[in-house]
């Protein structure tokens, strides 16, 4: 890890596991699995890959759509009926209500308190996040929040960075995203952003990614570091 020789102007936040914990939506879909919660994991690689998926064939369906069409495949290869009703209510009923980490309002707050702009960039759609950000008492943190639903190119994709950067105003070097995904951190160094990973139990950086500016166990030690 080599820490970045310039402190950023503003701060960009991933969502979904990196400020909000998913605990409650993985044992939602493990129940939809027949209590196979080991395969959460998998649905979300199979949501990721297939946004991926369509972000490359030029066919943008909803992430939401893809989480749901992505859980009943899992459960497909596994042998579990589950209806597509059955597949929105576990993955929308939790994925509305996430806390935050218990580190993350803390984080926030000092971050802000040393002038930093913090802002949100997500995969999600915007109202699914303004939703999530309110039930968490996460809103008032950002100045802005940004889906790529406005643009129908899903991270890591260059151009998601692209368009955040340049809606912000900013060069990629006088940002930073804060991701707890290696996939997400990967793509915003090549987009030329500054990096930190979050390591939140169970996620890893990809080994064939240039290393982030920062690895941080939580916001609080990213605080630390940005003294």
């Amino acid at each position: 890890m080599s820490q970045a020789s310039t402190k950023p102007k503003v701060i960009v936040f991933d969502v979904n596991e990196t400020l909000l914990d998913l605990e409650t939506m993985r044992r939602s879909i493990g129940d939809a699995l027949g209590g196979k919660d080991g395969l959460t994991t998998l649905w979300f690689s199979t949501m990721l890959h297939h946004s991926l998926v369509t972000t490359v064939s030029g066919d943008y369906q909803d992430f939401g759509k893809i989480g749901v069409a992505a859980l009943m495949m899992v459960a497909q290869n596994e042998g579990i009926s589950i209806t597509q009703e059955q597949a929105v209510i576990a993955i929308k009923t939790p994925l509305l209500s996430l806390p935050a980490h218990p580190d993350v309002k803390p984080g926030l707050a000092a971050l802000k308190a040393k002038g930093y702009t913090l802002v949100s960039l997500t995969n999600s759609s915007n109202e699914g996040v303004q939703t999530q950000f309110a039930n968490a008492g996460l809103t008032d943190f950002f100045e802005q929040r940004m889906s790529i639903e406005d643009i129908k190119v899903y991270k890591p994709d260059l151009r998601a960075y692209a368009w955040a950067l340049k809606k912000l105003g900013i060069k990629p070097e006088d940002a930073l995203m804060v991701a707890a995904h290696g996939w997400d951190v990967a793509g915003a160094k090549a987009a030329g952003m500054q990096t930190a990973f979050v390591a939140r139990p169970g996620k890893a950086l990809y080994p064939l990614a240039p290393q982030p500016d920062y690895v941080v166990k939580d916001l609080n030690e990213l605080v630390a570091l940005l003294e």
